[in-house]
């Protein structure tokens, strides 16, 4: 092998080698530009309404999707809606792609109203005075085709937020709080 043969071949490998390094020096939010595009799909099973969306672009959050998610996740009783967090968005994302499904989640609370969720609590059914469903930071969810055992472990191994089991009215809730289970 000759000099001149060599000297592509260190060439190649050092462009390839210093760009890795870059990827691992480089801050999180310009690696973030370059992260594939996140679709939800959601079904309100009290509306009947679906949604399947591209709420990450690849570049940033879609302004007129998250719109989109806000409204299929409003309070059915009251119609009111609420800024969905985007971190809430992007825990389903993350549980989607660890459940292996492209299935759309079938949401029985997104956002609750106060009124809603004051009237909720008063009937005891173990809703909390100050719900991360007020803020637009939890939603109770079941996936067709997935044991509800299998959503909440697989949710559990996110350790990304608050993991509620419902067994007997079939949902798990999520949220992004403190980390914790029941």
């Amino acid at each position: 092998m000759t000099h001149e043969s060599l000297v592509p071949a260190r060439r190649d490998f050092l462009r390839k080698s210093l760009g890795f390094a870059a990827l691992l020096v480089l801050p999180r939010p310009l690696l973030a530009l370059t992260e594939p595009a996140r679709t939800l799909g959601f079904v309100n099973t009290h509306t009947r309404e679906e949604l399947d969306v591209t709420y990450w672009d690849g570049s940033g959050y879609a302004p007129s999707a998250l719109e989109r998610i806000n409204h299929i996740l409003r309070d059915h009783r009251s119609g009111e809606a609420r800024q969905i967090e985007v971190r809430l968005l992007d825990l389903l994302h993350s549980l989607r792609a660890s459940l292996g499904t492209r299935e759309a989640f079938h949401v029985i609370s997104g956002y609750r109203s106060p009124a809603t969720n004051a009237m909720l609590h008063e009937r005891g059914r173990g809703v909390a005075q100050k719900s991360l469903h007020l803020q637009g930071r939890a939603i109770d969810i079941r996936v067709p085709g997935v044991k509800l055992e299998d959503l909440r472990q697989a949710a559990l191994e996110l350790g990304q937020g608050g993991v509620g089991f419902y067994r007997a009215s079939d949902f798990i809730h999520v949220d992004t709080g403190r980390v914790r289970r029941w």
